[in-house]
């Protein structure tokens, strides 16, 4: 359970001209994050666009990633898919692969009831070996899931935690205050001082793809107690993600990773590419920030 508390990239997929996954960037991205000393990297997420990618891309992204990282850090694969038959083939070869966890998103679109829902995460995590993640990303998923319901997943040895993206503080607090034990993650990174001073044990996030080390100085003082200097942190990590917002911020985050001197290229279709002046908004507003 120790190994996966921590700052956790969520992984950012770089794509060549050729459209296809540039796994020498990836590799760049990765190298440099463990050397920043993140825990580990979250796999195949909403920032790996991951629904834009074809299944074969899919399970290559999982290969690629283990090939790579090996044992030197852990690794979540996100599995979830509005199939529990993909989300379950999924989970399998990340099982094969030797990733310590799975994660996966409510299946969505179809406003599924929760007994479906439970039904979906029970199917997926009773097909491997390894520990579920419950990813709570309501503004997505379109799927709220109340403190009572995440217990029908808790109280179970095979749920180990949940990614709580969301603004719902006090969710997240009596989901930790509930199961002190299970890991609870942080997953907007705009409010992660908030989420460490709700009980967040780590943070699973996008923009720790280029500023890691933000976050992993941010829960040093927040751990030794040093909150203003946190606050202010926090504040110049939002300055960043204000400009993101502005321009997109999938586009965005990979647009700044190109500028840093790793080949992203452009977000896929329908993500629109960024215009000249948004990259020079990048240039002038968040390098000089990191």
């Amino acid at each position: 359970m120790n190994l996966l508390k921590g700052i956790f990239p969520a992984l950012l997929t770089p794509f060549g001209k050729d459209g296809s996954i540039n796994n020498r960037a990836l590799e760049a991205l990765i190298e440099m994050n463990i050397k920043k000393g993140v825990r580990g990297f979250y796999v195949a997420g909403s920032t790996a666009e991951v629904f834009l990618l074809t299944p074969e891309e899919r399970k290559a992204l999982y290969r690629t990633v283990k090939e790579i990282v090996g044992s030197r850090a852990a690794l979540i694969a996100h599995v979830g898919d509005v199939s529990t038959d993909r989300a379950k083939c999924y989970a399998r070869l990340a099982d094969s692969l030797g990733y310590d966890a799975i994660s996966a998103v409510a299946p969505f679109y179809y406003k599924f009831s929760f007994a479906e829902i439970k039904q979906y995460y029970y199917d997926i995590v009773t097909s491997v070996s390894l520990p579920m993640i419950v990813y709570n990303f309501p503004n997505f998923s379109g799927v709220n899931l109340s403190v009572a319901q995440m217990g029908e997943f808790l109280t179970d040895d095979r749920f180990i935690g949940v990614k709580h993206t969301s603004n719902d503080y006090f969710a997240l607090s009596q989901f930790k205050i509930a199961f002190p034990d299970k890991i609870v993650y942080n997953g907007f990174d705009e409010m992660m001082l908030a989420g460490l001073s709700m009980g967040a044990d780590g943070g699973i996030g996008s923009t720790y793809n280029f500023m890691a080390e933000k976050f992993l100085r941010l829960c040093e003082l927040f751990r030794d107690g040093r909150i203003q200097e946190a606050d202010a942190l926090q504040k110049e990590i939002n300055r960043i993600i204000a400009v993101l917002c502005r321009v997109g911020v999938m586009q965005g985050e990979k647009e700044v990773l190109t500028q840093m001197g790793l080949d992203f290229g452009e977000s896929r279709a329908p993500f629109a590419p960024l215009t000249a002046e948004q990259k020079k908004m990048i240039a002038t507003e968040i390098l000089p920030l990191l």
